[in-house]
């Protein structure tokens, strides 16, 4: 099971953070996302909501803690990007009332949320869907092409050279030099990590032999940088450096095309989603689990397959009424028309199919007070 769990029957509302980075912050009123000076919000709703989990989330949730406290100014929402990983177990420990994770809960942490949540356990479902981008820093480089298998090899560290002969044959009319190549990983349990290595095991298995999870194998070596920030910022100081991260965070760095099929596809929101229309939901959860399997190894065209589907989690049943309103009004509008449409102005991600929002509304409105 991953992480130490703390048994607590139902979660506190106002539960302190224990061993976690600073909050990222947003209190009551001040300007919206969009820039507009908030009205002071005309909610009822008071109180404290607090959030960890996955740093790809960071631009989305800033947007929509911004909006949602501009017309709800007696709440506050505190949302600190630790990682996925850290946000699964802080939330299963009862350190949250809520949880940004890149990856779907394991069987393990299904039944610890019975623990932490009450009999019908944590709730998860999609928040945000975006592109992974392969982002590299080459000089003399603007585009480049890598099939799957030679994305794996070069961060397994069997390709060290941006001339390498596999490199050449995905771009046959680049001029690439004989520059070190620099992998660079995430060094902390990460969602984005996990579903990395999830694309790699689907498209690439013989060259990816590694088990897929949210820590970057070892053994595979390369440099590893703490979150996306520390990405971003690895790959934009080193000459021939390469990494992944959450297309949202890429900012001015050169992406990838990845190959499906016969042809290079380009990041997109509209690619991504193409990927999250070709799959099913894991099988076996309860009616509040919305996880998906990703068909990774999708050779429709035009479809981006490095893809992260990010999912808040959330109990069933929580101690008192307070909480419970603030949670279904919180996620209500995070996944709403006007919470999507924040999250891809400010993030660049792909919004909720009206079908998935629906089936997500559902799940909300079935939190209730613990009995």
């Amino acid at each position: 099971m991953k992480g130490i769990f703390v048994k607590m029957k139902h979660l506190a509302p106002s539960a302190a953070i224990l061993a976690v980075g600073a909050l990222t912050l947003s209190a009551c009123g001040g300007a919206s996302a969009t820039g507009e000076e908030a009205s002071g919000g005309d909610s009822d709703l008071q109180g404290t909501l607090t959030g960890i989990g996955a740093s790809s989330q960071k631009a989305a949730m800033d947007a929509w803690t911004a909006d949602f406290t501009s017309e709800n100014s007696g709440v506050t929402v505190n949302y600190s990007p630790d990682g996925s990983g850290a946000g699964r177990e802080q939330f299963l420990a009862g350190n949250a009332q809520f949880a940004g994770s890149d990856a779907h809960l394991d069987d393990d942490e299904v039944e610890a949320g019975k623990e932490a949540c009450g009999a019908d356990g944590a709730y998860e479902f999609p928040v945000y869907i975006s592109p992974i981008a392969v982002t590299f820093n080459v000089e003399g480089v603007d585009e480049l092409n890598l099939s799957p298998e030679t994305i794996a090899k070069i961060f397994k560290g069997d390709i060290t050279k941006w001339n390498d002969e596999a490199i050449k044959k995905d771009n046959p009319d680049a001029d690439l030099p004989d520059t070190k190549i620099t992998a660079v990983h995430r060094a902390d349990d990460s969602g984005t990590t996990e579903n990395f290595a999830e694309y790699l095991k689907a498209t690439a298995e013989k060259d990816w032999d590694a088990e897929v999870d949210g820590n970057f194998p070892k053994e595979y070596g390369g440099e590893a940088a703490q979150g996306t920030d520390g990405i971003i910022q690895t790959v934009s100081d080193t000459d021939g450096a390469i990494g992944y991260a959450d297309a949202s965070a890429v900012g001015e760095l050169k992406t990838a095309k990845v190959k499906v099929g016969d042809e290079f596809v380009e990041l997109s929101p509209e690619a991504a989603t193409k990927v999250v229309d070709a799959s099913e939901k894991v099988e076996g959860r309860g009616e509040g689990d919305l996880a998906f399997d990703l068909a990774r190894d999708t050779t429709e065209s035009g479809a981006y397959p490095i893809v992260l589907v990010s999912y808040h989690l959330v109990c069933s049943s929580y101690k008192d009424q307070e909480t419970v309103d603030m949670v279904k009004a919180w996620e209500k509008f995070v996944i709403s028309e006007e919470g999507q449409k924040s999250a891809a102005d400010s993030a660049g991600s792909a919004p909720l199919s009206d079908d998935l929002r629906s089936q997500i509304e559902k799940v909300i409105d079935s939190i209730k007070v613990a009995e």
